[in-house]
């Protein structure tokens, strides 16, 4: 919504590709529904919107707030429910999120919630999952959270090269 996330995701991607990892990061909206086959890690990401995923009614409240109307059509929420993966695929998954300062800690972020929505759909959970800090609602990343992601992909890289070699 106001570009934090997309921020993250491009975090996570350098600490992918600089172990060797070919990534393409993509916008929920541009997301494929049917997953390829061949995908063997994916990572997914959102901000929390009332610590969990966001809604059409709490992404309208960002573009009340100024975020981007053009980001407000479909979230992760909606993706990870009509997303499809082929059978027999062994596609693992990350999940982030990332939340305003005034909330530090959270009963529950969004982060869980995409966890347990890829479960349902046959997506294996890649481990833990990452919570990043952006300064106030509208960003940016809080210091050092850049870091965190770039580790995270790295984390990442390492146990689906683990994976690969069972």
């Amino acid at each position: 919504m106001f570009g934090n996330t997309a921020h993250a995701a491009r975090a996570i991607a350098d600490g992918l590709t600089e172990v060797g990892v070919s990534v393409d990061v993509v916008d929920v909206a541009s997301a494929p529904e049917e997953l390829p086959a061949d995908l063997d890690l994916l990572v997914v990401g959102a901000p929390t919107h009332a610590f969990g995923l966001s809604r059409p009614s709490t992404r309208a409240d960002a573009v009340r707030q100024g975020a981007d109307p053009d980001h407000a059509a479909v979230g992760i929420r909606e993706w990870l429910g009509a997303v499809r993966v082929p059978a027999g695929a062994t596609t693992t998954v990350g999940v982030f999120d990332t939340h305003a300062t005034q909330v530090r800690w959270l009963p529950q972020g969004a982060s869980s919630t995409m966890a347990r929505a890829a479960r349902r759909r046959g997506l294996s959970p890649a481990g833990r999952h990452l919570g990043l800090v952006v300064n106030d609602v509208k960003g940016p990343l809080a210091d050092g959270e850049r870091q965190r992601a770039t580790e995270y992909g790295r984390h990442l890289a390492e146990g689906r090269r683990t994976a690969a070699e069972r």
